[in-house]
């Protein structure tokens, strides 16, 4: 994908959801949603199946089933080899409003298989880039 697309997608998402974050400070799945919380303008959903706690100060759902909406960007953190599991777990919570929001794969992970079945479904695809990189290189401070 392009860097006028990533900006566009970057531009006009309101909502991103967090799949996979962790409690663990050290995590790049922490670092990136304290990130997006703190330093964009999203709104940030966080979503762990295992997590008993708040995160970040921030409730933590089960999963996308559990949001009232679907959210503009679906950020994955979770093994390439998990992708599939964790899509059709979560594409069925979305699959009718899936058209036009992002399925995005963090840095390190690609899955060619789920990237085909949520392009099928409308969805833009970004996999093996970090949103927190790609935010802070693409889109202006103060926007």
């Amino acid at each position: 994908m392009d860097e006028i697309e990533l900006r566009r997608i970057l531009t006009t998402a309101k909502t991103v959801a967090v799949i996979g974050v962790s409690s663990k400070s050290d995590r790049a799945s922490h670092q990136v949603a304290a990130y997006l919380i703190e330093q964009t303008h999203f709104e940030v959903f966080l979503i762990n199946p295992a997590a008993t706690e708040n995160i970040l100060g921030q409730k933590v759902y089960k999963s996308l089933a559990n949001l009232p909406f679907v959210p503009d960007i679906i950020d994955v953190f979770r093994k390439g080899e998990d992708m599939p599991a964790v899509f059709e777990k979560e594409f069925s919570a979305i699959s009718s409003q899936a058209t036009g929001k992002t399925w995005w794969m963090q840095l390190g992970i690609e899955n060619q298989a789920v990237a085909e079945m949520a392009k099928d479904a409308g969805m833009s695809v970004v996999m093996d880039r970090c949103i927190k990189v790609d935010y802070q290189n693409l889109i202006p401070e103060g926007s």
